[in-house]
């Protein structure tokens, strides 16, 4: 970029009507750069990632230089999971905890046994 030229900044509704309109029209990042005259696809491919991941929202906030700690987490982005979601996923969890545990436990027995019969002969 030449000395001086300040970098564009694009509103969340133009990036939005970007995303939008590479999906409907089956555009590809360079495609849908030219067509709306931004300047890099790869800020097009940025837009269509946050899109995906965050929704619409996402690309309404203002993401430029560092993350301070006080703006807060990715976490506190995310959605609250609703209560029987979570209990189901902690309920699985502990039954893959206890089968690998399991599974641990029994490859150590058919280890101690193939040792024994090592020794056997």
């Amino acid at each position: 970029m030449p000395k001086g030229k300040a970098k564009k900044r694009y509103t969340g509704e133009f990036k939005q009507q970007v995303v939008e309109a590479m999906q409907t029209e089956k555009l590809s990042y360079s495609e849908a750069a030219r067509q709306f005259h931004v300047s890099d696809h790869k800020s097009v491919a940025q837009w269509e990632r946050i899109y995906l991941e965050e929704g619409p929202e996402g690309l309404y906030v203002e993401r430029r230089g560092r993350a301070s700690a006080a703006s807060g987490t990715q976490k506190e982005r995310n959605p609250k999971l609703n209560k029987k979601v979570e209990e189901d996923l902690i309920a699985e969890n502990q039954r893959l905890r206890a089968e690998v545990d399991y599974l641990k436990k029994l490859n150590a027995l058919v280890l101690e046994e193939e040792r024994r019969d090592k020794r056997r002969k």
